[in-house]
């Protein structure tokens, strides 16, 4: 009989509602919400990273927003750390926690168990790495293990895979799961959803998106690391620094690469068919809540 203490994963697209789903099921439940987002992690990244008001969280507590400083290094290991340490924190109080967020790489670290390296990485042949193009990279990566089955296309998949080469750690990836965990998916139709991305698009610019940006730079975070975080970042510090001169083209561009990221997003997480998709046309509430009172054996 499977005794793991039990855990559950609401994960979904950009502007997909997960946050404010996950939210309503924490409080439903008595949890409490680790956030699985790679950038929400960073102090002064609010309204980019889609992150939650105190006001939004309705009183449930959250924990993994507002861990790291801009600029500074956070990787996969961080999190899984720290989450490891708060679910933990979490269970011993008796509360259930739930893991909200669309960073599948994160998610799947602490659901799926990865067994990481406790090699410190070397970041200053990173810094080399981030220089070049996926293409060249996979280049590189074929010249030294001609037998991998990296997606090419995965830049983030294939700069780890060399960086492991690179600092000798080339053991097997393996997974020891210390948890039982039910997972719930969000998102809706392709119309919808990209019609949700430029509405929250629009809503962001409004409350001040671009003065975050301006905020972040004028205290001296980087370029090179305001572009590394992507989507909203990258396109407004192009904007903000003159490499993009029209306002209008920069917001049609991010829009864009909003949705394909939402796509690929969507690729990440329909590949776990362990994912219970709630339907969001109907009463996703009602469907999750039954879901998690049969999981939890309510």
């Amino acid at each position: 009989m499977d005794t793991k203490p039990r855990v559950i994963a609401v994960v979904g697209t950009n502007a997909s509602g997960k946050s404010g789903l996950g939210i309503q099921f924490a409080a439903h439940f008595h949890g409490e919400v680790i956030s699985a987002d790679s950038r929400q992690v960073y102090k002064g990244l609010d309204l980019g990273s889609g992150k939650v008001t105190e006001e939004e969280m309705q009183g449930v507590p959250h924990h993994l927003l507002d861990v790291c400083e801009p600029g500074h290094f956070f990787s996969m290991a961080d999190f899984q750390r720290l989450s490891y340490e708060a679910i933990d924190d979490i269970l011993s109080r008796g509360k259930t926690p739930f893991i909200v967020g669309g960073t599948g790489l994160y998610v799947d670290s602490v659901c799926d168990g990865y067994v990481l390296s406790n090699i410190e990485p070397d970041l200053n042949y990173r810094r080399e790495l981030e220089k070049l193009q996926t293409e060249e990279l996979y280049a590189m990566l074929i010249k030294v293990m001609p037998e991998t089955e990296v997606d090419p296309r995965n830049r983030n998949r294939v700069m780890r895979v060399l960086e492991k080469i690179h600092d000798g750690d080339m053991r097997a990836d393996t997974k020891q799961p210390r948890y039982d965990v039910l997972r719930l998916g969000v998102t809706w139709d392709r119309e919808t959803l990209c019609r949700r991305i430029d509405e929250r698009l629009k809503m962001r610019m409004q409350q001040g998106m671009l003065d975050e940006v301006q905020r972040l730079i004028d205290a001296g975070v980087t370029r090179d690391f305001l572009y590394r975080l992507g989507l909203e970042y990258r396109y407004i510090a192009q904007y903000l620094l003159g490499e993009i001169s029209d306002i209008n083209v920069m917001l049609d561009e991010l829009s864009k690469a909003i949705k394909r990221f939402a796509k690929r997003q969507m690729t990440w997480f329909r590949r776990d068919k362990s994912i219970i998709w709630l339907d969001m046309q109907n009463d996703p509430k009602a469907q999750a809540i039954r879901e998690i009172e049969k999981f939890l054996g309510a």
